[in-house]
Formats: C-alpha cells, sequence, structure tokens
C-alpha cells in the first residue's frame, strides 16, 4: 500500500547518504555528524528520538487523563498503543525519523564540502544585480532597513527567523505521531526529504555565500540578535575550514536556494491542506511570509535564492503528495487521500 512512499522516502535518503559519502571521501573531508555535541552520537541519539516521539505523544496524555493518579496511568498507556500505535504507526515513525536523519545529515555534510568542491564558482555579484533590477535600482536589505527599521523589527525578525531550528523536527514529530491519516505522516517525511535534497542540488548548482556574506557591510548597522551571532559564527567557522584547515567543524555558509523559505512555505502547505484549524493556517502562513522578510532583512538570502525555495516547497509537496497517494483536484485547497487502513479513517486530521 505504501510502496511509492517508501521508495521515495528511503531512496531519498539513501541517495543524499551516499552523495556525502562519496563527496566527502573525494575531498578527503570527514563525515560529522552536525549536532554531534547534543545526546552524544548518532547510534545513541537515533533511539532516543524515536524514544522522545512516543513519549510526547503518551507522556502529556496519561498525565492529563489520569489526573496524575498512578493507578490510572497503566491502562491510558496500554489502550493507547493499542489504538494509536500499531504496526502501521511505528513504522510510519521510524522510517520518518531515520530517513529525514540521513537526509539532513547528508545535507549539512554536502553544504559543508561545497567550497572545497566548487573554490573558485561564486554568483554573489549576478545575483546582487539581479535583486537590484527586481527592486528597481535599489537594495532589499537597504529598503527594508529604511522601511522597517533596525532595532526592534531585527528582534522581531529574529525570533522568527531562529525559530526555524525547533520548528523543523517538533513539526515533523507532529504528523508522524499525530496524523490521523497515516498518508499524512509518508506525504510531510518524504517532502520534507525531497526539499532538503533540492536545495542541496542548488548549492552546487549555483554557489553563493549570501549577502550578509559577501555585502556584510550593509549589515553593520543592525542590532545585534541571535540571528546576527549566528552569522558570525558561520562565517568564523567558513574561515576556520577554508584557510585554517580545520576538519572537525561544519561549514554552513552556502546559497542558492533558501531553505529556509522552502521549508517554510512546505509546512503551510500541509497545514492547508491536512488541518483544520483556521487559525494555525493563519499562523503558518504568517510564518512563511515574515522569514521571507527575514531571509532578506539579515542577508542570509537573495530574492532569487527566495523564489528558488518557493519552487522547491511546491515540487517537493506535489512529488510527496502523488507518492503517497494524494488526489489533487483544481481550484481546492484540500487533499483526498487515497491511501490509508483500516483503522485510519480516510479525512482530513
Amino acid at each position: 500500500m505504501y510502496r511509492r512512499a517508501y521508495v521515495l522516502l528511503v531512496g531519498t535518503a539513501l541517495v543524499m547518504g551516499v552523495l556525502a559519502f562519496v563527496v566527502s571521501r573525494h575531498y578527503d573531508r570527514p563525515l560529522l555528524d552536525p549536532e554531534g555535541s547534543f545526546l552524544g552520537p548518532s547510534w545513541l541519539r537515533l533511539p532516543l528520538l524515536l524514544f522522545g516521539a512516543g513519549l510526547l505523544d503518551l507522556l502529556p496524555r496519561t498525565l492529563w487523563f489520569s489526573r496524575l493518579k498512578p493507578k490510572a496511568m497503566l491502562p491510558i498507556v496500554r489502550e493507547r498503543i493499542r489504538t494509536h500505535w500499531g504496526r502501521e504507526r511505528i513504522t510510519l515513525v521510524v522510517l520518518g525519523i531515520v530517513s529525514f536523519y540521513v537526509t539532513y545529515v547528508s545535507y549539512r555534510n554536502l553544504k559543508s564540502c561545497l567550497p572545497i568542491a566548487r573554490p573558485d564558482v561564486e554568483y554573489d555579484r549576478e545575483l546582487m544585480y539581479l535583486d537590484r533590477v527586481l527592486f528597481f535600482g535599489a537594495d532589499p536589505p537597504v529598503v527594508l532597513h529604511a522601511i522597517l527599521g533596525q532595532g526592534v523589527s531585527a528582534h522581531f525578525l529574529s525570533t522568527i527567523y531562529v525559530w526555524f531550528l525547533p520548528l523543523v523536527p517538533l513539526a515533523l514529530t507532529a504528523w508522524l505521531v499525530w496524523s490521523r491519516n497515516i498518508s499524512f505522516g509518508y506525504w510531510f517525511a518524504t517532502s520534507q526529504c525531497i526539499a532538503w535534497s533540492l536545495g542541496t542540488l542548488s548549492y552546487y548548482a549555483l554557489p553563493t555565500k549570501g549577502p550578509g556574506f559577501e555585502y556584510f557591510s550593509r549589515y553593520q548597522g543592525l542590532d545585534r540578535t541571535p540571528t546576527t551571532d549566528l552569522m558570525n559564527a558561520l562565517a568564523a567557522d567558513r574561515v576556520d575550514v577554508i584557510h585554517g584547515g580545520v576538519t572537525g567543524v561544519v561549514q554552513s555558509v552556502a546559497g542558492f536556494a533558501s531553505l529556509h523559505t522552502a521549508i517554510t512555505l512546505l509546512i503551510a502547505l500541509m497545514v492547508q491542506f491536512t488541518l483544520r484549524s483556521r487559525l494555525l493556517k493563519i499562523v503558518f502562513w504568517a510564518n512563511f511570509a515574515i522569514t521571507i522578510v527575514a531571509t532578506l532583512y539579515f542577508g542570509w538570502h537573495y530574492l532569487a535564492d527566495d523564489i528558488a525555495g518557493i519552487m522547491i516547497a511546491f515540487v517537493a509537496f506535489y512529488l510527496g503528495g502523488i507518492a503517497t497517494g494524494q488526489k489533487f483536484e483544481r481550484r481546492s485547497l484540500q487533499s483526498h487521500p487515497t491511501t490509508t487502513t483500516s483503522a485510519v479513517p480516510v479525512e482530513r486530521v
């Protein structure tokens, strides 16, 4: 029933993993775990992530419905496992988390190798001029700084931009663990892996550093925020890797396509097509729009990068939907899933 979803989800992760291994070996770079200091090595982290996904579902539910009465907790846990954690759900959670983890770690390693693999190829100048054409001769960050200011707005936009870091794993976990229709979980996990893979491809096709790193003087008037601190740290890591010969650090400065834009749009699309809550739809569409502003405001990306990110999101969303049995209708912002199980009804989440 889920053969196409299995193939595309696991296949994307395998291709990314092989590419990361080949590129790292070719350029004599070690394969690095970008989150190596968090929860220990990968062999320990993956089981903990899987255990954490189950605990996130069982613990709050058990505490709430038992009203903190110990004798009532075990029956509640057993009932939830019986009705929700069947073979299909466990398979989805394991495949989704492992495939995403492999894809993401491979993405980070391939991104790290980019300036070594293509050392003399950058298109920052061309994309900067394209920005000026699209903004009628002005630079997007200059316009945004003039309109929004460089103080309070910087802190607000920084909060939205940095929120992306926990949003990605939380959103993935939500669809894997709580989607009433199993196919929606496969849809999101598959689309995520496709989006990160296409983003990596775009980096190698059109390498850039980004305006905030190439033309950093334009952003020096901004208030110090977690985002500016992050950019400074990434710039220092890049110098260490390229010029200092450091091999134990992941280099994370690369463009072309904005994956912040791609992933936040992908999440907004999933909310639009699979959830009923009007409030959540407004929140995540707003999050997507503000993220685009933040990428330009801080100099993470050029306008063309955001446009490419939007295209990646639509392609990943559609391919993931087709692979998982979604049927799209013209002029309708909802899907009609055709893959499900006897225990999981064909209906919106």
